[in-house]
Formats: C-alpha cells, structure tokens, sequence
C-alpha cells in the first residue's frame, strides 16, 4: 500500500485547489481534470463528488481505479477506491473543520455526496 508523505499531506491540507483526472477507458490517458474539494482524515486523502454517484469524475474513478491529481504544485499518480460508510462521519468532521462557512458545505456532507466518497492514494 502507497502512502502520502508528511510533507504532501501537509501542502493538500493546506490547499482547497485539488483537481482529479482519473484516467479514460484506455487507462492511461488522464481524463479532463475537475476541481473537487478534499480532506485528509488521519494519514489519508478523500474527497467527494458534489452531484453524488452521477457525477462523471467519481464514475470514471470508480471504474478506472486510478488517474492523476494535481494540488499546489504537484501532478501525482494516484488510485481511487470507495470509501464505506464507517469513515463517513470522520470525514463530515474534516469538511466541517475546512470549509466552514463555505455555501457548498451542506450539500458536500448530505447523503447524496457521502455516498460518493473516495478514498485517493499515490500510485506506484
């Protein structure tokens, strides 16, 4: 299993300006990249897809399982898995906590978006 360092999960906590390009059905060639929000919940990167499981980017995450992320300066290799419902809650606590007072933070832990969470790796 990858894991991000200290020093990435410090600059990705930091930033709200995460864009994932999970890679098209060939699975190599990263797909248009969208600008999603994210947290990190321990030592682990997640993020949601605002319009739930219909959203285009979380189903060719699904499906592919990998693509790139790019966040401050980096452009990384990454893989996507869902995520289960046990981590859900932790992961509404790490939304709240970043984008507190944002518009878009109740749709982003209503059950629509919770069921569309993703749980981001470094490939490799």
């Amino acid at each position: 299993m990858n894991t991000w360092s200290h020093e990435q999960l410090e600059r990705i906590k930091q930033s709200d300006d995460l864009h994932v390009a999970p890679f098209r059905q060939d699975g190599t060639t990263p797909g248009t990249p969208t600008w999603i929000w994210s947290v990190v919940v321990g030592d682990e990167l997640y993020a949601r897809a605002y319009h739930g499981r219909a959203s285009r980017w979380f189903q060719a995450a699904l499906a592919q399982g990998a693509g790139r992320i790019t966040i401050v300066d980096m452009d990384l290799p990454v893989t996507f898995e869902l995520v289960q419902d046990a981590l859900n809650n932790q992961i509404d606590a790490a939304y709240q906590a970043k984008y507190a007072g944002h518009t878009y933070l109740a749709p982003m832990i209503r059950n629509e978006s919770r069921s569309a969470t993703v749980r981001i790796r470094p490939a490799g």
